[in-house]
């Protein structure tokens, strides 16, 4: 089962739930805001694609971070601590494809795996 986890209002987030449904493959959605991150799951991404994969160090919730909020950011512990305070600073979506987990939308990657 593919579990995509993320944002509902996010663009990018809107286009992997169109491809997996244009695809006909079929998903569970856990969104972010309401159901907030599991903590065993932020544990498994950070170890699989490494924080500076999952934290978006580019987005509009990071850049509104207060400077030593973000310089607090040293190690896997921090970054999680950040990740489950703060859904949005979590590059969406990240999938779980069941034996691999991918973050950020790639359609030519997505498509090998299907």
């Amino acid at each position: 089962m593919i579990i995509l986890y993320g944002i509902p209002n996010c663009d990018t987030v809107k286009k992997a739930r169109t491809w997996l449904s244009e695809h006909r493959q079929s998903y569970e959605f856990h969104d972010f805001k309401k159901q907030g991150v599991p903590p065993q799951a932020l544990a498994q991404w950070t170890q699989a694609v490494g924080r500076d994969r999952l934290l978006n160090r580019k987005g509009t919730t990071w850049r509104k971070l207060d400077a030593g909020v973000q310089a607090a950011v040293q190690d896997d512990a921090s970054a999680q601590a950040l990740m489950m305070a703060q859904p949005s600073v979590i590059k969406r979506p990240v999938v779980n494809w069941g034996q691999a987990v991918t973050v950020g939308f790639d359609a030519e990657d997505w498509a090998s795996r299907v």
